[in-house]
């Protein structure tokens, strides 16, 4: 398969604490040879003065004063590194269930999470929880690392028990693709090299599979959704009456000459010419940034969106959305908040708790219907106008929106359109 050499995966880590995550990530990142000489220095010095006998990897991506103290991750951390074939970006998300809010914020732009399991406690109630967020979020590729098998002998009889346990309970999950490698981040088996230890596994090691996993195809190529973002009137020579619509393509292939309706005025038109930052173009694709020009004179604005006119999107304004909610202050009762989605701000109104998800046993609870932070659920939001929507599971950009305190201007909630 051929991989696009400048193509970017994001990719998130999720599992309980302690099973490894930080020196997974160090792991790769020193296996790999993505870390500067100065950070290594400061990280031997730093794991010499505890007492470690080897580099502490998981001081790599404990970037807060508190993560090092207490040995956790706190926070979302962000880190870059490259190969010859792929970039990337990883979020090393908490593993604790105070921090849910984070691993939904850092697994929200991600092709693939890496969920990982002690291979001596098998699948626990965090595993199921992380894996109920990852199919939430619709990650297209879970990949499950099963971590510490240097401490269960390199068994292949508890790497099979393990993920019989997992499929077990993810099949309720809508996941295009799982996979499963046995790993010791510790030792560096089957994480950037493959492991001598475990010959009876027949896959690639973890870097292997993360350079070479088909991204391509989890964009939407079908629905063409162009969010308008500004208006451009340049105003000089060669572009007296020139009159284009900016903004990044969320979603299917726009070509010139294609038949366009503005959403929500519901005007036609047809997309005269495509100019991308290099130049003309005759078509765009999700997710481009270009300008559009239209053969009729139509008011558009921020906010609009154009479609192609066989293929239309909903406008509504009664959306059923996942919600999570972020902020300190718990939702207030019919309260008016910003929503924002695409580049459309409306005002908005929680209308109803359909029910809340039990985080540890991801049963339904109908009872409770006050929403704090950390908290999922399934809600029902009145704006003021409509929004043109499609359902997350279809589109990760026309499906999502957040809320925003008027007050404040803080982001209070994130939510995925049902």
């Amino acid at each position: 398969m051929e991989i696009n050499n400048n193509q970017l995966l994001r990719f998130t880590t999720a599992g309980s604490v302690d099973d490894g995550k930080s020196t997974l990530i160090g792991r790769l990142l020193y296996d790999s040879k993505s870390i500067f000489e100065d950070q290594l220095e400061a990280i031997e010095n730093t794991s010499k003065q505890r007492g470690h006998e080897g580099v502490d990897l998981a001081l790599f991506t404990d970037g807060l004063r508190d993560e090092r103290e207490q040995g956790i991750t706190i926070d979302v951390a962000y880190r870059y590194f490259t190969t010859p074939k792929r970039k990337f970006i990883i979020a090393d998300t908490p593993g604790h269930i105070q921090y849910t809010r984070n691993m939904v914020t850092g697994a929200s732009t991600a092709n693939a999470a890496i969920i990982l399991i002690d291979a001596r406690h098998g699948v626990i109630e965090q595993t199921k929880r992380h894996a109920f967020i990852a199919s939430l979020l619709n990650i297209p590729h879970v990949i499950v690392c099963i971590n510490k098998m240097d401490l269960v002998d390199f068994s292949e009889e508890v790497y099979n028990d393990i993920i019989k346990q997992f499929e077990a309970f993810s099949s309720k999950f809508i996941v295009m693709d799982i996979r499963f490698i046995p790993i010791s981040a510790l030792l560096g088996d089957n994480v950037v090299n493959r492991s001598e230890n475990m010959d009876w596994y027949q896959g690639g090691a973890l870097l292997h599979t993360l350079e070479t996993i088909h991204i391509s195809s989890d964009i939407n190529k079908v629905d063409a959704r162009f969010p308008v973002q500004t208006v451009l009137r340049p105003q000089r020579e060669g572009f007296i009456d020139y009159r284009g619509y900016a903004g990044r393509v969320a979603g299917g292939v726009l070509r010139t000459g294609d038949s366009v309706t503005v959403m929500p005025s519901g005007f036609t038109s047809v997309i005269e010419s495509i100019q991308g930052p290099s130049g003309k173009l005759e078509e765009a694709f999700a997710p481009m940034s270009v300008a559009l020009t239209l053969t009729d004179d139509i008011d558009i604005g921020r906010g609009d969106m154009i479609v192609r006119s066989t293929n239309v999107p909903e406008a509504s304004q009664d959306i059923e959305v996942w919600l999570c909610w972020l902020h300190n202050n718990p939702a207030k009762p019919r309260a008016k908040y910003t929503i924002r989605h695409t580049s459309n701000e409306q005002k908005a109104m929680i209308k109803e708790v359909v029910y809340k998800i039990n985080i540890n046993t991801l049963g339904r609870n109908t009872d409770d219907k006050d929403l704090n932070m950390n908290d999922i659920s399934k809600v029902k939001i009145r704006t003021t106008k409509p929004l043109m929507i499609d359902p997350y599971r279809e589109n990760r950009t026309t499906g999502s929106i957040i809320l925003v305190d008027d007050t404040t201007h803080e982001t209070v909630a994130a939510g995925m359109i049902v």
